[in-house]
């Protein structure tokens, strides 16, 4: 019979770290802590095989931080292997800056940053411990009246009409409408655990806001945890790279406000998951992993790249450039990408991009991971190619190499002038990295060849 463990672990940073993006060199500082960071993980074991996963609050982490923490449980707990521990973030933009390279995002705090690791093994190493025989059941519910698609909607309406009760996107086929819940019971019928999977960005609270805490789905999760007592909740990020919430760029009074009126809306969907779930026969627990070279566009040449730096010089290197103009921090961020580029390139380094995708099969359940904000159109294509009967697309795990564009935003960007397309181009360059050739086709084939490891008779 299954066993399945739960345990959580604090994360939160201290008041005054640096918060996670919004913007170049914003100097965007917390100065309180408005609700608690956790690292939440589930642990599972079935006929001797072993599987761990962990949601976090918080917007990202490195590969290589998440590297650490996997080696970290390997060396604590026999059995485990590195494709068997798959690490998510939800994308909260009001938790701590995490990483080094990300220029003019938020500086990571050096302490903070050292000590990680180690408190979010701990959450997977305890959950290995708390394991136990327990029954599982599964629900799809509706949740229409969080996001929004940020790409094809546009800007969020007014506030006191995404308030209303009723209010739901113009276009709701174009994000996640639905919440797949998973209630883990003990023996003695005790609720010890459960996840949410929803793909939404957690940006109620923006620029403008200087609190910590988990957003909308963290605050939601907690809510939760104390209305069953002993239960620990697991958020899994879904295809989020196009969808905002309903409430965002608001000034923060504003945004505190929608926060809990987001946060209920979502427990409510989670509450009516708890409720409605139906029991699931458990006889399979597998894990697999690839790593996946992702092709980068070729017209981005070095001589190309070069035209770049010096059309960013011209902004920059004059006398009258003030870092107080947002056009110069942003210019600032391309242009220490772009010469990260044209170092690696002169270098005779080749341009690639290789990530890994991941999955974890709980029965009928599959988990698929890989690290990248990915869009809505991915994820829908993906499912309609896999064979699992309830499969979760999740972005933002064990890593981030920014977004993940759909079909469309790529070819807007390559139609366009070659420096367009904020999601397509301008992110990878903000990052030092090419832009993608063609990671919608790509992504959906990693994520197809990688449940049909775990599905192989389906």
């Amino acid at each position: 019979m299954l066993k399945a463990g739960f345990a959580k672990y604090d994360i939160t940073p201290r008041a005054g770290v640096s918060l996670y993006g919004f913007g170049p060199y914003l100097n965007r500082n917390s100065i309180a802590v408005r609700d608690y960071l956790e690292a939440r993980a589930a642990a599972f074991a079935l006929d001797g095989k072993m599987a761990v996963i962990i949601g976090c609050d918080l917007c990202t982490l490195q590969a290589e931080t998440c590297a650490r923490v996997r080696d970290i449980i390997i060396a604590q707990v026999p059995g485990l292997t590195k494709k068997d521990i798959l690490i998510n973030m939800s994308h909260t933009h009001s938790g701590p800056a995490t990483v080094f390279s990300d220029r003019g995002w938020g500086t990571p705090d050096p302490p903070y940053m050292e000590i990680l690791p180690y408190k979010i093994a701990q959450a997977a190493i305890d959950a290995v411990q708390n394991l136990e025989e327990m029954t599982v059941s599964a629900a799809l519910v509706p949740c229409r009246h969080i996001g929004l698609n940020r790409v094809y909607d546009r800007d969020a309406p007014p506030l006191a009409e995404v308030l209303k009760e009723d209010w739901e996107p113009a276009h709701p086929e174009l994000t996640d409408t639905e919440c797949r819940v998973i209630r883990f019971d003990n023996k003695q019928g005790e609720l010890k655990g459960f996840m949410a999977y929803f793909g939404c960005h957690p940006v109620v609270c923006c620029q403008k806001t200087r609190y910590i805490h988990g957003d909308y789905p963290a605050i939601a999760i907690h809510n939760l945890m104390r209305e069953y007592p002993g239960s620990i909740g697991v958020f899994l990020q879904g295809a989020q790279g196009d969808v905002n919430t309903g409430c965002v760029h608001k000034e923060e009074n504003e945004s505190l406000l929608a926060l809990d009126v987001f946060a209920a809306r979502f427990a409510n969907a989670i509450r009516k998951g708890l409720v409605a779930a139906t029991p699931l026969q458990i006889n399979q627990l597998a894990t697999a992993s690839q790593n996946v070279e992702f092709s980068t566009r070729k017209d981005f040449t070095l001589e190309h790249l070069k035209e770049l730096q010096a059309e960013f010089e011209k902004v920059l290197h004059t006398p009258e450039a003030s870092d107080a103009d947002r056009e110069v921090r942003m210019k600032t961020v391309y242009y220490l990408g772009v010469k990260r580029m044209i170092a690696q390139l002169e270098s005779g380094e080749k341009p690639v991009i290789t990530a890994e995708v991941q999955g974890i099969r709980l029965g009928p359940l599959a988990f698929l991971g890989a690290p990248f904000e990915i869009m809505q159109a991915i994820k829908n294509d993906t499912v309609a190619k896999l064979r699992a009967p309830m499969p979760m697309v999740m972005g933002l795990s064990n890593g981030s190499y920014g977004y993940a564009p759909d079909q469309r935003s790529l070819d807007e960007a390559k139609t366009s002038a070659r420096s367009g397309g904020y999601a397509a181009t301008m992110v990878p360059l903000m990052h030092g990295r090419l832009p993608y050739a063609n990671i919608h086709d790509e992504l959906v084939n990693a994520f197809t060849h990688v449940e049909a490891l775990l599905f192989p008779s389906a």
